[in-house]
């Protein structure tokens, strides 16, 4: 079996290699030649200014511009484009993006989707926007990575964009619940506190819960109105996930008093996703994200399956959703991958006496909804797959 993973892997990492994408593994070094980080607005090496394009998708040494509060990517002689700093590179959210010096918007592609930030009078409300800004970031940029609309509601499209309130509950108002409706989604911000949030872990007996992970499944749910409601995939996502128009009030009611079936796991990647049809969406639109921007960061480190010996039942195309999709091949080449580079992983987590990484048994069922999505998000992106 080893053997079948070692060649596997090989061939996955020809077949990502020979792709022309770009992202968050584009950003890999400063002008110095040291590592630089997503979240970096300095190198910490020879201190050049840093900021991530995300119309270049990518984070890059900074020059001087032409004008006082201007720069220009170090290495485009031609300087074919200004840039300015983030309105929020001074704030607490200490932004480290970058707008186009001809944009009359201030804000960057991920800041302009506020709608509501927490009053920054708090030094804990700063601490929290910031946290909680830093996993929107990367949330976005990998959104953009994938070609998915993301438009704000605030300043770009009232009727069809996203955009987000930052709350916290005080004892004048009824408590901030997580959620989405029609394009805003709301976090309360105390999940960003990590005694708070593994306190709510514990009581709600979840195995994972992260602030990234929260604003993928609550994004989830908005791609679900934008590429799936009204659409000419919602049948087949019926067939695959249940009917939404099950009634949801009565569907968490019944969760809460009875618990999930016995056999939630066969079926769901999570206990909460056998809730209801549109929960199961929203979790496993998640964790393609997890899946995605997790390989991409391991290949991008070199982390390959050749490398550890580690026996794991593979998955196949028969598996698939659809096994004659163009992309079936690669698709089982990562998604092996992943299971195999996890197993290792969660190791590793419980040698230091942490929780596991990837916490989830990952079933048949569970990656036929995965490629489901998979094969939606490359229609919206034009053709072009990122799994």
């Amino acid at each position: 079996m080893l053997n079948i993973f070692e060649s596997v892997t090989k061939r996955l990492v020809e077949v990502w290699k020979s792709d022309d994408q770009s992202g968050l593994r584009s950003s890999s070094s400063c002008r110095c030649g040291r590592p630089i980080y997503f979240q970096n607005s300095v190198c910490l090496g020879c201190q050049s200014p840093l900021g991530y394009a995300p119309a270049l998708q990518q984070l890059r040494s900074l020059a001087e511009g032409p004008t006082p509060g201007t720069w220009v990517i170090d290495g485009d002689s031609e300087q074919t484009t200004i840039w300015k700093r983030c309105k929020n590179f001074d704030s607490p959210a200490g932004c480290n993006w970058l707008v186009q010096a001809d944009e009359d918007e201030a804000l960057c592609r991920s800041c302009r989707l506020d709608h509501t930030i927490p009053n920054l009078d708090d030094p804990d409300n700063r601490l929290w926007w910031r946290k909680i800004e830093n996993a929107k970031r990367r949330l976005v940029a990998q959104l953009l990575n994938l070609g998915l609309p993301v438009e704000s509601k605030v300043s770009e499209d009232p009727e069809h964009g996203v955009m987000f309130d930052f709350l916290r509950s005080t004892g004048q108002k009824p408590r901030v619940l997580t959620g989405h409706a029609n394009g805003l989604i709301t976090l309360n911000i105390e999940e960003a506190d990590d005694a708070t949030r593994e306190k709510a872990r514990k009581e709600m007996h979840e195995p994972y819960r992260t602030l990234l992970g929260h604003l993928r499944h609550e994004i989830g749910h908005y791609y679900w109105d934008r590429l799936v409601a009204d659409t000419t995939w919602l049948e087949q996502y019926r067939d695959l996930f249940g009917d939404e128009r099950e009634d949801y009030s009565a569907a968490l009611k019944r969760n809460y008093e009875q618990g999930p079936p016995p056999n939630w796991a066969e079926k769901h990647i999570s206990a909460y996703a056998s809730i209801h049809p549109w929960e199961d969406w929203a979790e496993c639109w998640a964790h393609y994200l997890h899946v995605v921007d997790s390989l991409d960061t391991a290949l991008r480190f070199g982390l390959r399956g050749e490398d550890v010996e580690q026996t794991v039942e593979p998955f196949t195309v028969n598996d698939l959703y659809d096994p004659k999709a163009p992309d079936a091949e690669r698709v089982i080449l990562l998604m092996n991958s992943w299971v195999q580079l996890t197993t290792v992983l969660n190791e590793l987590a419980r040698s230091m006496g942490h929780q596991d990484f990837y916490p989830f048994v990952m079933s048949r069922t569970v990656l036929r909804k995965l490629h489901f999505i998979q094969i939606i998000v490359k229609e919206a992106r034009g053709g072009t797959s990122l799994l």
